[in-house]
């Protein structure tokens, strides 16, 4: 398996735990041809700081169930904006406040804008 298959099944995995705490607006920007500090960033938005905490957990725990384990996380106790690292994907979970401040979908907007299905293919 290519080090892109690997990537694609991670980010899908990532997109199914978050969607399966409910989670907000999940994108999935290809961002492979324009940077090298990853393939895909996956931004999604959580109701409240439980629920931001709830959909980082529940990411690390499915991404860990597949033999992929966090590289680095930051600002899980503020549960604003919690980043996970795990290599070939990051996932961004915000609040919604921080999310429209920050706009990680405009900064990445030379990055491809792509659907789950994708990644499945």
């Amino acid at each position: 398996m290519s080090d892109i298959d690997i990537s694609k099944k991670m980010a899908a995995i990532a997109i199914d735990a978050l969607e399966d705490r409910k989670g907000e607006d999940v994108h999935t920007i290809d961002i492979s041809n324009i940077s090298t500090i990853a393939d895909y960033f996956i931004i999604a938005s959580g109701t409240n700081i439980n629920q931001v905490q709830a959909l980082a957990d529940n990411v690390q725990d499915a991404l860990g169930r597949a033999g992929h384990m966090t590289k680095n996380v930051e600002g899980y106790d503020t549960g604003k904006w919690i980043l996970l690292d795990f290599g070939d994907i990051i996932v961004h979970v915000f609040d919604k406040e921080n999310r429209l401040f920050y706009d990680l979908e405009r900064i990445w907007r030379d990055g491809k804008l792509i659907d789950k299905d994708e990644l499945n293919k």
